[in-house]
């Protein structure tokens, strides 16, 4: 893969961790939120292994469904592209 991919997949995942992991610090002191949305979106644009991290260490969203299957379902979709794209094609 190209660099620029790499680079791309370390800044998307480290966004992913920071969000929920501010997400995470406005929720304990009830201020305004970072919408669920976006939180999936930062998972679904390459940030999965990120947002499944920030799930873990922060423990936000992992009892909401979405986040606690959605999210590793998406990192699994992710490695089944990235393999299709890498060995089939």
């Amino acid at each position: 893969m190209n660099n620029y991919v790499y680079y791309y997949l370390l800044a998307v995942n480290i966004l992913a961790f920071v969000l929920f992991g501010i997400d995470k610090q406005k929720a304990r002191r009830n201020a305004w939120r970072i919408p669920e949305k976006t939180l999936i979106l930062s998972a679904v644009i390459g940030g999965s292994a990120g947002a499944i991290l920030g799930m873990r260490f922060f423990r936000h969203k992992t009892r909401k469904p979405k986040f606690a299957v959605g999210v590793p379902v998406i990192l699994l979709v992710q490695i089944a592209a990235v393999w299709l794209v890498s060995y089939k094609l």
